[in-house]
């Protein structure tokens, strides 16, 4: 799944508006317009873009922006941690883990608020194994999260949220 597809599944879940997109990009150490961001947020059929064949003004979202975009989400709505002077370094890991992680954080949600988002997604998942995608990459449990995973997170979160 492309970022610019989480992106858009995760401002749609969270009914995020463009001046809020921005200053979370902005919070995450990412300087970005309205204009950039309603550019990101275009749905693109890659069936019919070829990966040369992108519209011109698309932007497409690397790892590095999605991350920072997720951290800018947890600042904004969390706050600043005491001491924080800047944004936190990127981790590397896979885009899918950091956005179970980074969103649970921002929205303040319990393992069982989440085993609950997928429940409402029709995913049944075990403490365990959501644990195991929580974890810190390197761990002897990690498990990388798939994209359909993070798919049926982000339907169950839009039906958590929008009803």
């Amino acid at each position: 799944m492309l970022n610019n597809d989480i992106m858009i599944r995760l401002r749609y879940a969270l009914d995020i508006k463009d001046t809020d997109m921005v200053e979370i990009f902005n919070l995450g150490g990412v300087n970005v317009t309205k204009d950039d961001v309603r550019m990101m947020l275009q749905k693109i059929d890659e069936d019919e873009y070829g990966d040369e064949e992108v519209p011109d003004d698309y932007i497409r979202i690397n790892n590095a922006m999605m991350e920072q975009f997720l951290n800018g989400m947890v600042t904004f709505k969390r706050g600043k941690r005491p001491g924080e002077t800047g944004a936190p370094p990127i981790t590397g890991e896979t885009v899918n883990n950091q956005l179970l992680k980074k969103v649970k954080i921002a929205l303040s949600l319990t393992s069982e608020d989440m085993l609950e988002i997928f429940d409402l997604a029709g995913v049944r998942v075990s403490k365990g194994e959501l644990g195991a995608i929580l974890r810190k990459e390197g761990h002897k449990n990690y498990r990388e999260c798939g994209d359909k995973f993070a798919r049926n997170f982000l339907k169950g979160l839009a039906l958590k949220f929008r009803g």
